[in-house]
C-alpha cells in the first residue's frame, strides 16, 4: 500500500475508534508512538492522519499538549450555508476540475472500471431519474476519492449535501438535469477518456467543459421561466382590462 493511501486507511481506523467511542468527546489521543505500534506504521504516517483528520474537524492538535477529539454535535456540524444553484456550480467547477486533476495520477484499471459502470447507468434507457442521479453523484465522488487528497474529498462531498439538501438548489438542478442526460453522459465520458489517459491537463478541462455546458443551461432554464412569468403576468393584466370592458358595457 503506498503511503498515501496508508494514512488514510489509518485515519480511517482512527475516526471509527472515536465513532465507535473508544475515544470520547474532549478524550486525548495515545501518543504517536503509542499508536504507531497499535497500527503497524510509522509515526511520520500516524502524524499524517492526524493532521488529515485535524482538516475533516475530527480532532485538535494542540502543540506540546496532544490531540483531542472533538465535538460532532449534528446541529453544528450538519448545518449547510444558504446558497445558490449558480455559487454551487462555480465552485464545483473549480473545486471538481482539480480533483480530476488529481485523479488522472492516481487512477487504475480498476477505478476506470468503477467510473464505466457508473456511466453505464446513467446512459441505459432503463434507469430511472433517481437510479440516473445517485450514479452521476457516485460518478464524481468517486473522482473526488481517487484524487488521494482526504480535504478534497470532503469538500467534494460536502458540495453535494448541498446539491441535494437545499430545496433551492435541488430544485433548479432536477429542471435542467431531467431534460438533457445525453449531453451529461457525452460529458462524463469525455471526463473519463481523459482520466484514461492519464492525463491531469484534460481531465481538468473534460471537469471544467462539463460545468461551463451545466451553467449555461441553468441560464438558459432561468431566462425560460423569466419570460413565461412574464407572459403570466401580461395575460392576468389583459384578462382584467377585459373583464372591467365587458363590465362597462
Amino acid at each position: 500500500m503506498s503511503e498515501q493511501r496508508l494514512y488514510q486507511s489509518v485515519a480511517k481506523q482512527i475516526r471509527e475508534a472515536i465513532e465507535a467511542g473508544e475515544f470520547p468527546v474532549g478524550a486525548r489521543l495515545p501518543g504517536e508512538r503509542e499508536l504507531a505500534e497499535r497500527f503497524n506504521v510509522s509515526r511520520v504516517t500516524i502524524r499524517e492522519a492526524e493532521i488529515a483528520l485535524e482538516a475533516l474537524g475530527w480532532i485538535s492538535i494542540k502543540t506540546g499538549s496532544g490531540v483531542y477529539v472533538l465535538s460532532r454535535d449534528p446541529h453544528v456540524a450538519g448545518s449547510l450555508p444558504d446558497v445558490t444553484a449558480f455559487d454551487l456550480t462555480a465552485a464545483r467547477a473549480v473545486f471538481e476540475a482539480e480533483a480530476a486533476a488529481l485523479a488522472a495520477a492516481n487512477i487504475d484499471d480498476s477505478s476506470l472500471a468503477e467510473l464505466e459502470g457508473l456511466i453505464a447507468v446513467m446512459s441505459s434507457p432503463t434507469a430511472s431519474d433517481a437510479e440516473s442521479s445517485i450514479a452521476d453523484q457516485k460518478f464524481h465522488e468517486t473522482i473526488a476519492r481517487i484524487s488521494g487528497n482526504p480535504v478534497v474529498e470532503h469538500c467534494i462531498k460536502l458540495i453535494w449535501r448541498m446539491r441535494t439538501e437545499l430545496p433551492k438548489v435541488k430544485q433548479v438542478y432536477q429542471s435542467v438535469c431531467h431534460h438533457d442526460w445525453d449531453s451529461r453522459t457525452d460529458e462524463h465520458a469525455a471526463i473519463l477518456h481523459a482520466l484514461k489517459a492519464r492525463d491531469p491537463q484534460a481531465s481538468r478541462a473534460a471537469m471544467r467543459d462539463h460545468f461551463h455546458r451545466l451553467f449555461e443551461a441553468m441560464l438558459a432554464a432561468e431566462e425560460a421561466e423569466a419570460l413565461a412569468e412574464v407572459r403570466r403576468r401580461t395575460q392576468h393584466d389583459r384578462d382584467r382590462f377585459m373583464a372591467t370592458m365587458s363590465a362597462q358595457g
